[in-house]
């Protein structure tokens, strides 16, 4: 296995640990604990601390993407240097997208780094509700990003059906579904 491989594989657990991390954010965020499909679940499960474990993903989320963007680089064959990424628009390959993925990267580094208490305590709880929210965003550019991009960086068609692309296409639609649902319970709880 090639090292742009390994880092294609490492984007996509990081795309999957963000999406189940966002979904848990939209669950926490919707007062979950009172809804009749909680309340109907085993203790064992009712028993986890979803801030917890939102808070872990974030980490875990935010250390797969840091891997990712060392490891490209590291592959001679990938074309890119690491000032790609602090100028992707110059980036060798699909500079647009690329550029989104490095948004991505920085709106969840900020979003993350601002749930330190110390931070959090600093700029007040509407001003981390406000930057939080910003984790939608980021949502859409990692999506957009897995999905078009060539995981071999090779500027191929994007191949929808094509078992990486599936995977994106299904944290999308799980991700749209938990947007419509906070989106949801927003309007119902004005």
């Amino acid at each position: 296995m090639e090292t742009i491989d390994i880092a294609g594989s490492i984007g996509l657990m990081a795309m999957v640990v963000l999406t189940i991390n966002i979904i848990l954010g939209i669950f926490i965020s919707t007062a979950y604990k009172k809804t009749a499909f909680w309340q109907k679940l085993p203790p064992q499960i009712k028993a986890l601390k979803l801030i917890e474990i939102h808070n872990y993903t974030a980490y875990i989320a935010l250390s797969l993407v840091l891997i990712h963007f060392i490891l490209i680089p590291l592959d001679p064959n990938s074309k890119f240097t690491f000032v790609h990424f602090i100028q992707p628009w110059h980036a060798p390959h699909q500079a647009l997208f690329v550029s989104m993925g490095v948004i991505a990267f920085i709106a969840l580094f900020v979003v993350v780094m601002t749930t330190q208490q110390v931070i959090k305590n600093k700029i007040g709880t509407k001003t981390w509700k406000n930057i939080h929210v910003i984790s939608y965003g980021t949502g859409l550019l990692f999506i957009v990003h897995g999905l078009v991009m060539d995981p071999l960086l090779k500027d191929r068609p994007i191949d929808f059906l094509d078992p990486e692309k599936l995977l994106v296409e299904l944290c999308a639609l799980l991700l749209l579904l938990a947007f419509i649902y906070r989106y949801q319970y927003k309007v119902k709880n004005k």
